[in-house]
C-alpha cells in the first residue's frame, strides 16, 4: 500500500508528484530543492544556503513521517556545478548521522527554477508515526499533498 506524506513546513510540489511516498517500511522522498515553504520561492544565496534549505525540507518530511536522518539509507545529490561539491558537502555533513547514507552525486545541465542543488532520499524504518502500538504521534501520512 502506498501513502503520500507531506509536511506544512516543507516545500510544496511544483508538479504532479508527491513530496514523499511511504510503501511499507520504506519512505521515498522526491528530489527537494531550496524552496522556502512559506513563500514557495527559491531561497536567495549560494550553494551553502540552498543546501541548508534542502536539508531542512528533507528534515520536515522525515519528521512528518515519524522518522529522522538516522534512518536515511541512500541519497542522490544533483548539482548544477560540480565545482560547488565541497561547499554542498560541508552543509550536508551537518545533517546526516553516522554511518552516513550511501550517496551518488552528479552534475546536471539544469535544475528546476535554476536551483543549484537537488537531493532525493530513500529511508528504511521499522515504524513510522502512528504505526507502533505505543506511538501516539500524529503524523501527516496519507493526508494529502496540500495541507
Amino acid at each position: 500500500m502506498r501513502q503520500a506524506v507531506s509536511a506544512r513546513n516543507a516545500a510544496k510540489p511544483i508538479g504532479p508528484y508527491s513530496p514523499a511516498i511511504r510503501a511499507g517500511n520504506l519512505l521515498f522522498l522526491s528530489g527537494q530543492v531550496a524552496f522556502d515553504p512559506s513563500t514557495g520561492a527559491l531561497v536567495d544565496g549560494d550553494i551553502s544556503a540552498q543546501t541548508d534549505q534542502v536539508m531542512r525540507n528533507i528534515g520536515a518530511l522525515l519528521e512528518a513521517a515519524g522518522t529522522d536522518f538516522g534512518h536515511v539509507v541512500r541519497t542522490t545529490v544533483f548539482l548544477a556545478d560540480m565545482g560547488e561539491f565541497a561547499k554542498m558537502n560541508e552543509v550536508y555533513a551537518r545533517y546526516v548521522v553516522d554511518p552516513p547514507p550511501a550517496r551518488s552525486t552528479v552534475q546536471v545541465a539544469r535544475l528546476p527554477r535554476d536551483a543549484r542543488v537537488e537531493i532525493d532520499a530513500k529511508i528504511a524504518a521499522g515504524y513510522f508515526a502512528g504505526d507502533h502500538p505505543r506511538d501516539d504521534r500524529a503524523g501527516t501520512i496519507g493526508r494529502g499533498l496540500h495541507e
